[in-house]
């Protein structure tokens, strides 16, 4: 008999943890395992790469409402929901003033909205083997999922992240393994909940690089420049986290250098877009800082830049930098907590201070010495890549 799997994610929108999924998922075994997907939402570009063997649950009405608006719900007359968002934002924006979060009320809303949501959506009525909560908030699989054992996703530097971390910490003890994608990952997850370490399963973002380089081979949908330009590509969510705001500081500081020939494209779409717009037209780089918006592929890109920008604030492990190397990109990433659990510096990539002279200093070395590039880019080619043999952490964790 075939032991059941159910895996818990919110939608399939374009973001580092879906496209680790859809990894993840195009390496199972499926000849041992059902696997079941239950995608909150059915919305998102990644729902069409949802491999065949995958039974797609289907969507339940009650669960479509995470990340939905006030008026959204309204509109489809789910009261009760638009009262979850309203009571859980003015309780999160309270708790977000006193504590003087950085980044907002943001991440305790969801987490109480994913807490104060659970007594009014259903129950799966099907027992599994193995639960999986792929994407926090946890709640879901913590409250209305029945199975034999119950493993959660770290996939970012809790260390850094402004959340309840009292209503989380009830949350992880209900699991019987936390899987976390990197040591550094895990060091900083523990600097929060050292008593989980018993808890902690390192199972490492699987990554299918023939999906990868065959993806990267389709053609653009908007050109990046050619001929006498010097590219830069960064793939991410554009908010506070991923620090394209940094970015955009470092191009202008190497164009006043004399570095006029460089273009730096973004793909990727966010709240900070109008923000990051006019920091764009204040430092006159309209024509050099380009933001391309929302691609569910973003590899073609990746595959025709000369660098690839990781400058972010934080990160648990960057699931774009992982497949920029695979394409065998020179790679310049900032130093937050988490960085060298995924570029050895001077191996396979740089490392740089995140501040904007850092990163401008950085992308400054790799564009005046080509010797450097081609060294990064031939070890990034002979090395292998393929890590689906983590999974088998995963099946172990399966009761038999």
């Amino acid at each position: 008999m075939k032991k059941e799997v159910l895996i818990s994610v919110f939608d399939m929108e374009i973001g580092g943890i879906e496209r680790s999924l859809i990894n993840m998922l195009e390496s199972f075994d499926y000849e041992n395992y059902n696997v079941s997907l239950f995608v909150c939402s059915h919305q998102g570009e990644f729902m069409n790469l949802i491999p065949r063997q995958v039974h797609l649950l289907p969507e339940i009405g009650a669960y479509t409402v995470f990340r939905k608006s006030v008026a959204q719900c309204l509109r489809e007359r789910r009261y009760s929901a638009a009262l979850v968002r309203i009571l859980a934002k003015s309780m999160a924006s309270i708790k977000a003033r006193r504590r003087r979060l950085v980044e907002g009320p943001g991440y305790i809303q969801m987490q109480l909205e994913s807490r104060l949501s659970v007594p009014i959506i259903p129950s799966f009525k099907k027992e599994y083997d193995l639960a999986i909560s792929y994407a926090w908030p946890h709640e879901i699989v913590i409250r209305k999922v029945r199975a034999k054992k119950k493993v959660a996703w770290i996939h970012t530097d809790y260390s850094k992240l402004e959340i309840d971390n009292q209503l989380d910490l009830a949350g992880w003890r209900k699991f019987d393994r936390i899987a976390s994608i990197s040591d550094a990952c895990t060091q900083s997850f523990l600097f929060r909940y050292p008593e989980l370490r018993d808890k902690i399963v390192p199972i490492e973002n699987i990554t299918s690089p023939g999906f990868i380089r065959s993806q990267a081979t389709e053609p653009l949908h908007m050109e990046i420049s050619e001929g006498p330009f010097f590219n830069i590509v960064s793939v991410g969510r554009l908010s506070f986290v991923k620090g394209f705001d940094t970015a955009i500081q470092a191009l202008k500081i190497l164009h006043e250098a004399g570095l006029t020939d460089i273009r730096w494209y973004v793909v990727g779409y966010g709240g900070q877009k109008d923000e990051l717009r006019t920091l764009i037209a204040d430092n006159n780089l309209q024509e050099s800082f380009k933001l391309i918006g929302k691609k569910s592929n973003p590899y073609p890109y990746i595959q025709r830049c000369d660098l690839y920008v990781q400058p972010s604030r934080y990160e648990g492990k960057a699931v774009t930098v992982t497949e920029a190397q695979i394409l065998g990109k020179p790679i310049v990433i900032t130093n937050y907590p988490t960085s060298t659990s995924q570029v050895t510096n001077g191996l396979d990539g740089i490392i740089c201070e995140g501040s904007p002279e850092g990163i401008a200093e950085a992308i400054k070395r790799m564009y005046t010495d080509s010797e450097l590039r081609e060294s990064l880019t031939n070890y990034l080619k002979e090395k292998n890549h393929s890590n689906d043999s983590e999974l088998i952490k995963l099946y172990d964790l399966i009761p038999s």
